[in-house]
């Protein structure tokens, strides 16, 4: 086997990729600076324990594992940053106000999570703690389209699902507290015949109920349909209206309700959301409430954010141009070096071509050159 082959779904990002990445990242890290989030930075290894608190079976199956040649315990690759920024909130910060904060960095998957998807994802996101209103949820929401805006992407669905649903159905009826996880997968694949043996024995306001949410998926009038089909108890009420809330915070932006999906089901505990764009058949940001995630990090404190794939997202992006720059000459003479950072200040990009080769940057444009003339060093353009 070649030395140089990679894992599958594991890849380089070459240069004009990366800029295009680097360049979106920052974009993103400033605005979220701009309504208040403040960054922080998670390691990249932590035990298991840790990384798995309140994440359900699906993120074990997904973590890569080793053994701490220090400790002989089991250290986890971080697969997800959200319970890293839910334990610095909960435990270090230890703040009694709300806070904000966000977060960027790679994540290993064991597989990956859609199709053509990498399993090194570049994972940014940005969370708020201490508020259990709808307002937090909104305000997620909002700077998630914020955010592909920047990106360059205009035509955004929102899909609005709430995990209070099927919860207050299984609360309901105790004879499906036993199948909760084969419910949630049958659910998320929209398998109407396994429903249908699954809840043989189920009372028929239960059965009716669990055979109803995979239909329940459309326009905002979906959530009119919801009350008329669905049992009406509290929980199931409760979801709904804040999904109608959210629909009506979100504006404009074309929203759809989809109340059988239920990724993150044993992770959240309210509404979700997911962002689609056209030319992506995976989510290209996934967001909604976490209220218990801190509690095993001794501290409960209301939650609610999102995260994307800074990689996903750039491969929608327009191919980045070649950058401007300057041609200048191999030397160390004090005028010249004295101009060469003269201008890199200014935040010219000035590439000095070494003795014997020739400038060939397919990532700069070399449109302009640094010349000596009468003792001066002056920019001439070229071409």
């Amino acid at each position: 086997m070649p030395n140089w082959l990679l894992p599958e779904n594991i890849a380089d990002v070459l240069p004009s990729e990366a800029r295009k990445i680097e360049e979106l990242r920052r974009a993103l890290l400033d605005n979220f600076r701009l309504y208040g989030y403040e960054l922080v930075m998670p390691p990249m290894l932590e035990y298991v324990e840790s990384l798995l608190t309140g994440t359900g079976q699906d993120m074990e199956l997904r973590m890569f594992k080793l053994v701490d040649q220090l400790s002989g315990r089991t250290m986890g690759i971080r697969a997800d940053m959200t319970t890293q920024v839910a334990r610095i909130d909960a435990h270090l910060l230890n703040r009694s106000s709300i806070t904000r904060l966000c977060y960027t960095g790679s994540v290993m998957h064991t597989r990956p999570s859609g199709l053509h998807a990498t399993r090194e994802p570049l994972q940014i996101g940005a969370e708020i703690y201490g508020h259990a209103g709808l307002e937090a949820d909104a305000e997620v929401q909002e700077l998630a389209l914020a955010s592909l805006a920047l990106a360059g992407i205009s035509h955004v669905r929102l899909d609005l699902c709430h995990v209070g649903v099927l919860r207050a159905i299984i609360a309901n009826d105790e004879k499906t507290k036993h199948c909760e996880a084969a419910l949630f997968g049958l659910l998320e694949a929209k398998d109407i015949p396994g429903l249908k043996e699954i809840s043989s024995n189920f009372d028929d306001l239960t059965r009716n109920a669990l055979l109803a949410l995979p239909n329940l998926y459309g326009d905002g009038k979906t959530i009119a349909h919801a009350r008329q089909v669905l049992p009406q108890l509290p929980g199931i009420t409760k979801a709904l209206d804040d999904l109608d809330s959210l629909i009506k915070l979100a504006g404009t932006t074309d929203v759809t309700v989809d109340l059988a999906d239920l990724r993150g089901y044993h992770y959240h505990s309210g509404a979700m959301f997911a962002a689609y764009v056209p030319g992506l058949p995976n989510a290209v940001a996934r967001g909604g409430r976490y209220d218990h995630v801190g509690e095993a990090f001794g501290r409960a404190r209301p939650a609610t954010g999102f995260s994307m794939d800074l990689r996903e997202l750039a491969r929608l992006m327009p191919s980045a141009g070649r950058t401007r720059a300057i041609r200048a000459p191999w030397g160390k003479e004090a005028a010249l070096c004295s101009k060469l950072e003269e201008l890199r200040r200014s935040g010219e990009v000035v590439i000095q071509s070494l003795p014997g080769h020739e400038n060939d940057q397919d990532e700069f444009d070399c449109d302009r050159a640094l010349e000596l003339e009468n003792g001066n060093w002056i920019l001439r353009k070229l071409g």
